[in-house]
């Protein structure tokens, strides 16, 4: 079949998906209740539940704001995508470092000298462009889902954004462009950061792109021309790093002059930046190495050598720390996972095609970037450096790999992986806190045209109950407790199938606060309710990135008194990256991770009694061998 026939039956298939539904009214009112009630005091929840019902009610406000949200959906391609982005990204003030862009990091690479640490990035280049290609070309097979309800196509949007999208800094919210296919006539370029120094590597030359020995001479070229003191520029790329209305104040000042309006066109319009990173000289544990990818180690390590608007930052460190961060807001983790397995798998297979030296192009030099720099422009990246620093300086990481069994023991049980680590997290929270609080699960929602994520609310009344049963000093029987277990698992995977199918609560509550803010109405009370409040601040914040080559992802908290938790399950491991600051007293990544640790050998253990307690045929201990109703 002719790639463009092919690309034609990809883009069908997208439109050919169904549109995101509206939950009914009443099932996300019922929902919200049951998923608060447990979180907060008797009293408030009295008030919440009279709000709640108040808002429901027959010719209520909700059933108004429900009108237009369906009336909304019939108008557009994907009714939240625009809400949700602003909301979930794009207002979001804070820095984009830990905060918000998210890390894969790379296996530790073995390099003998800098020039293989060129070879390296060389190749990664040449993957890059091979899998841009295929993007362009539309010639991505489709996904299909995985885990619950498999089998079912998933929309490819977000695919066209990885190379094509750059996050422009707002003072009050930041507008993400995304570069559609044919509109630029430029020759693709990548800009390269080296020594805090950013350089134009064209890629095409005379028509034609350029091979993996001419990108490894134009590295080397760039290499040489960063260690020019004389010509080097301030950091400018640790703007990038600030919060969002400092970074934008910032690219006001920047843009008064033309030299620098010019260096900022040629960054905006790239297809991804390389960082070539010095030594950090620590340790290369995976602690460190996700440290590295996540906030580069401040301006005294790499943490300038990086442009954090662009959606893509592969890092070749010279020590052999190498992974790549991204700017979130247009796609989710799953696109980030199967561009890096491409790009490993690509580096790692076919041998380097040695082209003759006789052969290779003279090209001419890759240009440095110019910039100028006044007194106050010069204050601006002192202080952007400062606010670094402390963010470094509070990031609590622990990327913890749990050794003792994986997804195979957990599917033996006749349970869904996923819903069994979320009930593990949320029994470490428990061991840690005596109680459990918002979670945020991201759940993807691409079997609908555009769709993005939803959230798993995690923390559910069945969860609570096993965490209480297997914290109480032998109060509880084993039948008990792998009934609890049981129940919470189904619950969360239930509560997993309404998400993934479009049921879910977080989005629709947006888009009904959303539809009031534009009829200009009074805020409705639901919104303003403590209980709301507290139901959008996730204490704990967790995502399932798994992996079929060996890397990991991480990323920090979502809020200053919360947990980050990335997990990787594996068939006989887990791989475990949490993350908290070291400024809130109530957090510590290491006291979660022993707690966890604590948690899943325990309910391996009640597993494995069970089991035994269900063979024994003097024992015909009914809670211990009752099938699962959850499928994985």
């Amino acid at each position: 079949m002719p790639i463009l026939e092919k690309a034609a039956a990809k883009d069908q298939c997208s439109q050919a998906l169904p549109k995101v539904p509206v939950p009914p009214l009443k099932q996300t009112l019922d929902t919200y209740l049951r998923c608060t009630q447990h979180l907060v005091k008797e009293e408030q929840f009295k008030k919440t539940k009279a709000i709640v019902e108040k808002f429901g009610a027959p010719g209520g406000v909700g059933e108004v704001l429900q009108q237009k949200l369906l009336e909304r959906r019939d108008k557009t391609t994907n009714w939240v995508y625009d809400y949700w982005l602003e909301d979930m990204y794009l207002n979001n003030r804070l820095a984009l470092p830990v905060n918000s862009s998210p890390a894969m990091v790379f296996p530790k690479q073995a390099f003998r000298d800098q020039k293989d640490a060129l070879r390296f990035a060389a190749r990664l280049i040449r993957g890059v462009l091979e899998y841009k290609a295929l993007i362009d070309e539309r010639a991505l097979p489709v996904d299909f889902a995985r885990g619950q309800l498999a089998g079912t196509p998933l929309c490819m949007e977000q695919y066209y954004r990885l190379f094509s999208s750059y996050r422009y800094p707002g003072l009050k919210t930041d507008i993400l462009k995304v570069q559609m296919d044919g509109i630029s006539s430029a020759p693709e370029h990548i800009i390269v950061a080296c020594k805090n120094q950013f350089f134009v590597l064209d890629v095409v030359a005379n028509s034609k792109q350029l091979n993996e020995m001419e990108i490894f001479h134009q590295l080397d070229k760039i290499m040489k021309m960063s260690e020019n003191t004389k010509e080097r520029h301030p950091p400018f790329g640790i703007l990038t790093s600030d919060g969002r209305t400092e970074w934008a104040q910032a690219r006001e000042a920047l843009t008064k002059d033309s030299i620098n309006r010019d260096s900022l066109a040629l960054i905006e319009s790239c297809v991804c930046v390389v960082c070539l990173d010095e030594p950090c000289g620590l340790q290369p544990s995976d602690t460190n190495r996700a440290l590295m990818m996540l906030h580069g180690g401040g301006r005294e390590k790499n943490g300038a050598n990086r442009w954090y608007d662009k959606s893509m930052q592969f890092v070749v460190g010279m020590d052999g720390i190498c992974g790549v961060v991204c700017d979130h807001s247009p796609f989710e983790g799953i696109v980030l996972v199967q561009c890096s397995e491409y790009l490993m798998k690509y580096i790692t297979g076919s041998p380097s095609k040695t082209v003759r030296s006789s052969s290779l192009r003279d090209l001419p030099h890759p240009r440095r970037l110019l910039w100028k720099c006044n007194p106050h422009i010069q204050g601006l990246l002192e202080a952007s450096g400062d606010r670094l620093l402390r963010l470094v300086n509070n990031l609590d990481m622990d990327v913890y790999k749990f050794t003792h069994y994986g997804k195979e023991f957990i599917k033996k049980q006749k349970m869904s992986p996923d819903a069994f680590i979320q009930v593990a997290l949320q029994l470490a929270f428990y061991k840690c806190r005596g109680r459990l609080v918002s979670t945020y699960e991201s759940a993807s929602i691409r079997r609908f045209q555009e769709g993005r994520v939803d959230n798993i609310r995690s923390a559910t009344a069945e969860t609570l109950a096993f965490a209480k049963s297997m914290v109480a000093e032998n109060a509880f029987s084993d039948s008990e407790k792998i009934k609890r277990l049981r129940d919470a698992i189904t619950a969360q995977t239930n509560y997993t199938i309404a998400a993934i199918t479009g049921m879910a609560i977080d989005n629709h509550l947006l888009g009904l606060l959303r539809i009031s803010k534009e009829l200009k109405m009074e805020k409705p009370e639901i919104f303003c309710d403590e209980t709301y409040a507290s139901s959008n601040h996730f204490i704990l914040s967790t995502s399932q990135v798994p992996t079929t080559v060996e890397m990991f992802c991480c990323y920090g908290p979502v809020v200053p008194n919360g947990y980050g938790a990335c997990y990787n399950p594996q068939s006989d491991h887990i791989i475990f990256c949490v993350s908290s600051f070291w400024e809130n007293t109530e957090t510590s990544s290491a006291v979660f991770v022993k707690a966890l640790n604590e948690g899943l050998l325990e309910i391996r253990d009640l597993c494995n009694r069970s089991s035994a307690a269900a063979t024994k045929p003097a024992d015909s201990s009914q809670g211990a061998s009752q099938p699962l109703r959850s499928g994985n």
